[in-house]
């Protein structure tokens, strides 16, 4: 029995031990089942594998395609701001913008000084582009500009015509819309004067510098017409200064930088001129046409008298630096005045803007303007009257008598209570 007994106890713990292994004694048995399940469980994880590598590649994927996309949108910006010039253009703006102001009345139309701006944006950019796609071979030899887009081939003529030619009819458009023709004509007929006239005769006569200047006294007046819808004497201070401006600061520029025009095979001034004596003259000259601006502009009513003083100020310091160009023709003094010159025009600006008076032929349109609606809107409501007269008396006549009794009544003693008349028919 009890050999049997052990017999069957022994049978006994080899069942048990093989259903459940010692854990003691034999831990790997123990943490099979873990294992199993751990690889059971890893399997979808595996299946899963590709999928989470495929959405990685498709995000890298995604993120280079952005990165390119960016990166063009960085480059053609980068070019059309280049091409367009933006701070040459900038001032154009800002020229145009103080002519909107001052042709103004006493309230300046913001959205209309926004429209006008933007839209003389739009020109003087078209306009850069082009005298740039007239030029790529002779800025292609030139220090100063062979880094432009055109000629370093970052991008293509074709290219920069389309903007040149879709900006500059946005441009015009606008200004057509939001403005008046007079401005849009103005606009457009300086974007031909600059891209077609004064871009090719660069290369012919020397006189392009005063045909330049006459370019960028056309903005102030383009500001001008945009507010006033007409050009009057007072308009012609701000474009006056402009130009004889230009010509001391251009000549400047030129003398510094003759050798690089020489080289891109432009015809300036200072090219037959070696000592500089005649470029210095010429701006002296021109400096010396600028003092009396300031007094015209008080005395045509444009200003206060304190801007005559200013301006005079101002002038006589350019003057000043021209003068010392002449005495001693040399670069140091060319560029005191080229700097001087540069100074000049914000502060001569500025003080145009400080001391403006509103423009009366503008209050006297505004006026006149509205006398005229008043009137044609007075023999509007009398034509209407009369017409609503007309349609009354044509009307069928419906008057009901009152019985003399009730008028009787009221009309001697209007306090007392109006007797109630009954008609015979009632009865």
């Amino acid at each position: 029995m009890w050999r049997g007994g052990a017999t069957a106890a022994s049978a006994a713990r080899a069942l048990r031990s093989r259903m459940f292994p010692d854990t003691i004694h034999h831990p790997a048995a123990a943490l099979a089942p873990i294992a199993s399940a751990r690889s059971s469980s890893s399997a979808p994880s595996a299946a899963a594998g590709p999928t989470v590598a495929e959405a990685t590649a498709a995000a890298v994927a995604v993120s280079q395609r952005a990165g390119s996309v960016s990166d063009v949108l960085r480059h053609y910006g980068r070019c059309y701001f280049e091409l367009s010039k933006a701070r040459l253009s900038a001032l154009v703006v800002a020229t145009s913008g103080a002519g909107y102001v001052l042709g103004s009345g006493n309230m300046v139309d913001i959205a209309g000084l926004c429209c006008t701006c933007a839209g003389t944006m739009m020109v003087a950019a078209s306009a850069n582009t082009l005298n740039q796609v007239f030029e790529i071979k002779n800025d292609a030899k030139m220090k100063r500009t062979m880094r432009r887009p055109l000629p370093s081939g970052r991008i293509s003529p074709a290219h920069a015509a389309i903007w040149a030619t879709s900006a500059g009819a946005a441009g015009t458009a606008l200004l057509a819309c939001k403005a008046n023709g007079l401005a849009a004509g103005l606009a457009a007929s300086n974007l031909i004067l600059y891209a077609f006239v004064y871009t090719p005769l660069k290369q012919i006569h020397p006189v392009n510098t005063w045909v330049g200047a006459v370019v960028g006294a056309i903005p102030p007046l383009l500001g001008w017409a945009a507010a006033s819808s007409e050009l009057s004497l007072n308009a012609m201070i701000l474009p006056a200064a402009l130009y004889y401006w230009q010509i001391p600061h251009f000549m400047a520029l030129a003398y510094l930088c003759r050798n690089d025009y020489l080289a891109g095979g432009y015809r300036m001034f200072s090219f037959a001129d070696p000592t500089g004596k005649r470029t210095a003259w010429v701006s002296l000259r021109n400096c010396l046409y600028m003092l009396p601006l300031g007094f015209f502009a008080y005395n045509w009513g444009l200003t206060s008298e304190w801007f005559s003083l200013e301006a005079s100020l101002l002038t006589l310091g350019l003057t000043l630096g021209a003068l010392s160009f002449v005495l001693e023709p040399t670069p140091k003094n060319a560029r005191r005045m080229f700097y001087g010159s540069l100074l000049y025009l914000p502060a001569f600006m500025a003080g145009l803007l400080l001391h403006r008076l509103p423009n009366e032929q503008k209050e006297h349109n505004v006026t006149q303007t509205s006398e005229i609606t008043g009137i044609l809107y007075g023999a509007e409501q009398q034509d209407e009257e009369r017409a609503r007269q007309k349609r009354e008396d044509r009307k069928p006549s419906r008057v009901h008598s009152r019985p003399p009794v009730a008028y009787a009544s009221v009309a001697p003693f209007p306090f007392l209570p109006v007797p109630v008349y009954i008609s015979p028919q009632a009865h």
